[in-house]
């Protein structure tokens, strides 16, 4: 008779060699990780408490009898990231492909509410062929069960998906309902139907890495939020995004000092913006140097780059920068990017993190794409955004806020705690050009010299609305600032703002324009 220890000891080691050394070995082949070595690289050493390891699937059909693995396909637990205590799953392709199924389901569901329960992030490692045909509707019923657990969870505490190997068919729908996913650059792909069956109803020839890989969906679909040029790279990616957030939504994200002082000047802000007001600049040289060094991480960097939002510390404290990039389109707000914003800024707010807003941008893109695409619906989501948000708003304009687009990106109307702006900031209904062509028609029609009177006019119409001073007289703006003490103003704001507390109208939620 077996010893009971020794029978544990043994049913543990195998369930710990996956699918065994071969399928291990080509795991390895093709540049992956096994789930364990990816678990052991993200977690404090000696933290991870396995969760059902044991597990087994109940299938006898199509021969499964003989391809029973412990553990059915999927790593679950929790453990320590710097400290911090983490629900954790990771798929094991080494285990019939990591494929999707009941008991699988089930394990990733138990440490999923978990992590609501004890408000503590969850972080998937998603590396699976998708759903376990041999299983049927109980594998999509597992399914069923994830995705309302990740919809329960949403907003509550961080939710991160990284894409460490293929997702197909439903398997998507969690990481598209999760905070963050991450995507690892050749080894990782997503999509809803495959190049074959693309190819076959539609007759186009893709190949998986242009369908659904990482360059693809940090660039053009959106769905994703980081890429990274391998799996250890990636998992550096959650540890670092993590020192941003909060354990949930009833706590407020860690200071971390970097001793960076506070009244800091930086006279180079003075020259930043060109005196050409159709010059670019690159915003992320502002963002660079009004908050700590090194401390900006910026999220969807790839996508709807005529807009930048990201992360930040400003003297340790983590806040939410959003920006109009003025060296992308000129920044102007389209589609893309007021989904892009919106989003951002429902995270910060749903988490308690201030947003701090960098304006230059001359209004919504204009077109028969963008009107028929719904540009109206979606500028409208930046609008929601910022007047749902009850965390510290601060707006800053550092040069053209024309029209709608002056109203949607925080101004005082949308809520905003305060707004400032630069010297060289432009508030007005639309541009100095077009303008003068509708305030003074007349006058031009009737004018000798048309060019001499359209530049007589434009200096008029500059005086008079296209500056911030008359905003400020107004009240409209709090305060015209020297760009080299933005630092100082938006630390002071802060920390005002610290015990700020807000409270929209009882409801069960706002109804979003989708």
């Amino acid at each position: 008779m077996t010893d009971p220890l020794t029978e544990l000891q043994q049913r543990r080691e195998r369930a710990m060699q996956g699918g065994g050394e071969a399928r291990v070995k080509q795991q390895h082949r093709h540049g992956k990780l096994t789930a364990r070595e990816r678990l052991a690289l993200l977690l404090d050493e000696g933290t991870f408490q396995e969760l059902g390891l044991l597990v087994t699937h109940r299938i006898h059909d199509f021969d499964m009898d003989r391809k029973r693995f412990a553990g059915d396909g999927v790593v679950t637990g929790y453990g320590k990231i710097k400290g911090r205590r983490v629900a954790v799953y990771a798929q094991d392709f080494t285990v019939l492909g990591g494929s999707f199924a009941e008991m699988h389901a089930n394990k990733i569901v138990q440490v999923q509410k978990l992590a609501l329960e004890n408000g503590i992030p969850l972080i998937g490692l998603l590396d699976s062929g998708g759903a376990r045909i041999q299983e049927g509707v109980r594998g999509l019923a597992g399914y069923g069960k994830m995705f309302t657990q990740n919809v329960l969870a949403s907003g509550v505490i961080p939710q991160l998906s990284v894409m460490m190997g293929p997702c197909a068919g439903g398997s998507v729908y969690s990481p598209a309902l999760t905070d963050f996913v991450i995507m690892v650059n050749d080894t990782s792909f997503m999509f809803l139907t495959g190049p074959e069956v693309i190819r076959t109803v539609t007759g186009e020839d893709v190949s998986f890495q242009d369908l659904g890989g990482a360059a693809t969906h940090n660039a053009v679909s959106g769905v994703a939020h980081f890429a990274a040029d391998n799996e250890q790279e990636a998992l550096a990616l959650v540890q670092r995004l993590l020192t941003y957030l909060p354990q949930n939504n009833l706590e407020t994200p860690q200071r971390m000092p970097v001793g960076d002082p506070p009244e800091r000047r930086e006279v180079a802000l003075n020259t930043l913006v060109p005196a050409d007001e159709n010059t670019p600049y690159n915003i992320k040289d502002v963002i660079r140097l009004v908050f700590d060094p090194g401390s900006f991480l910026e999220v969807q960097a790839a996508y709807a780059a005529n807009a930048v939002v990201g992360f930040a510390r400003l003297d340790g404290y983590t806040v939410g920068v959003v920006a109009n990039q003025p060296n992308y389109l000129a920044g102007v707000l389209d589609i893309d990017s007021s989904d892009k914003i919106a989003g951002f800024i429902r995270f910060c707010d749903a988490f308690n993190i201030p947003v701090l807003t960098f304006v230059d941008t001359p209004g919504f893109m204009p077109g028969v794409h963008q009107e028929h695409g719904g540009v109206i619906r979606h500028g409208a989501k930046i609008i929601f955004a910022y007047s749902e948000a009850t965390v510290p708003k601060i707006s800053i304009v550092l040069r053209k806020a024309m029209g709608g687009a002056y109203i949607a990106m925080s101004s005082k109307e949308m809520r905003s705690d305060f707004a400032f702006a630069w010297p060289t900031a432009q508030i007005a209904v639309m541009g100095v050009d077009g303008a003068v062509q509708i305030l003074y028609h007349r006058q031009l029609a009737q004018a000798e010299n048309r060019e001499e009177a359209e530049r007589a006019f434009a200096e008029e119409y500059r005086k008079k609305f296209y500056n911030p001073y008359v905003v400020a007289s107004i009240g409209l703006i709090d305060e015209v600032i020297e760009p080299q003490e933005t630092r100082i103003k938006l630390v002071r704001a802060l920390e005002v703002l610290r015990s700020k507390v807000q409270q929209n109208p009882s409801k069960k939620h706002g109804l979003v324009p989708l």
